[in-house]
């Protein structure tokens, strides 16, 4: 989404790589808000767009920008970078946001935040797109730290055993998980480079321009917001325990075992899924209501 005017003429938000640590030091200042201030602050800007209201909203949160954009410093970027990627993200959940779904801002934003930030890295890590795939992207925001949990930190290819387990866990083609592994390990060379001594003509002038057109862009761009909005409201209808397992299991980068939720939970591994299923059947219900009722209505 693109900044409303308001937020380009109101916000700056790049940081100082020479000055992180003032930028540090700086957003501490600001209070983190009651659930009663966020709301009262949230109707304010929503309706009146008072600008003292989307300061205070933006200010109280820049702190769990930070936050986010510390898990993502193994790429090669500058810290600085993430967090300015992330607080755009910030701010384009407040364009969005709505109190009356029962939600927090942190909750809400931390989707956008986290999204702008991996869009930005998949974009600046390499001159050669990533991944093109929810499940591609997953796995070059997974691989890395997979592999440190099963100890292969080295940069040859992984042992075959490794790319099955790594496979069955991201739910991803063995062969994929080798191409990603190899992608990841390898350098980057200047698309300007001749193909060979031989033939000086560049690769640059062999590549296709496989992107989708701006339509296109937009189309997918609407239709994942509003999957998102669905979400939300769809996770509003799960009680406390539910919303939290299903959340842990399936919506987090690095989803929890059962074991370890069992031990947070105070209950066995069992019926943490059957939590969990009973759950993800109870969102798949709501969301299939809410299209429903929205074919309705644009019929």
């Amino acid at each position: 989404m693109i900044m409303s005017t308001f937020f380009r003429k109101n916000f700056n938000i790049s940081v100082d790589q020479n000055d992180i640590s003032s930028y540090l030091r700086e957003i501490q200042k600001f209070p983190i808000l009651t659930h009663d201030n966020e709301i009262k602050l949230a109707n304010e800007w929503i309706n009146s767009r008072s600008s003292s209201a989307a300061h205070q909203l933006i200010n109280s949160h820049l702190r769990l920008v930070v936050k986010l954009a510390m898990k993502y410093r193994g790429y090669g970027l500058q810290l600085s970078e993430l967090i300015s990627e992330g607080n755009l993200g910030l701010i384009q959940s407040l364009e969005r946001f709505d109190p009356s779904k029962g939600f927090r801002l942190s909750t809400y934003a931390m989707w956008w935040i986290r999204a702008s930030i991996q869009e930005y890295i998949l974009h600046s890590w390499s001159l050669v797109k990533i991944g093109t795939t929810a499940a591609q992207k997953k796995l070059f925001f997974n691989l890395r730290s997979l592999k440190g949990k099963l100890k292969a930190l080295d940069d040859g290819d992984l042992p075959p055993e490794l790319v099955t387990e790594i496979a069955e866990r991201l739910d991803v083609a063995e062969n994929e998980v080798v191409d990603m592994n190899r992608r990841l390990a390898g350098h980057d060379h200047s698309l300007n480079n001749p193909y060979s001594a031989e033939n000086e003509d560049e690769w640059i002038n062999g590549i296709q321009d496989e992107r989708d057109s701006h339509e296109n862009t937009f189309i997918q761009r609407d239709e994942l917001l509003k999957r998102k909005d669905m979400l939300m409201i769809a996770l509003k209808n799960l009680d406390e325990r539910e919303r939290r397992i299903l959340t842990q299991r399936r919506l987090v980068d690095d989803p929890l075992t059962l074991d370890e939720l069992s031990k947070s939970f105070g209950i066995s591994r069992e019926r943490v899924r059957q939590v969990e299923v009973r759950a993800f059947e109870k969102l798949r219900k709501v969301v299939k209501n809410i299209n429903y009722k929205s074919k309705n209505v644009n019929q």
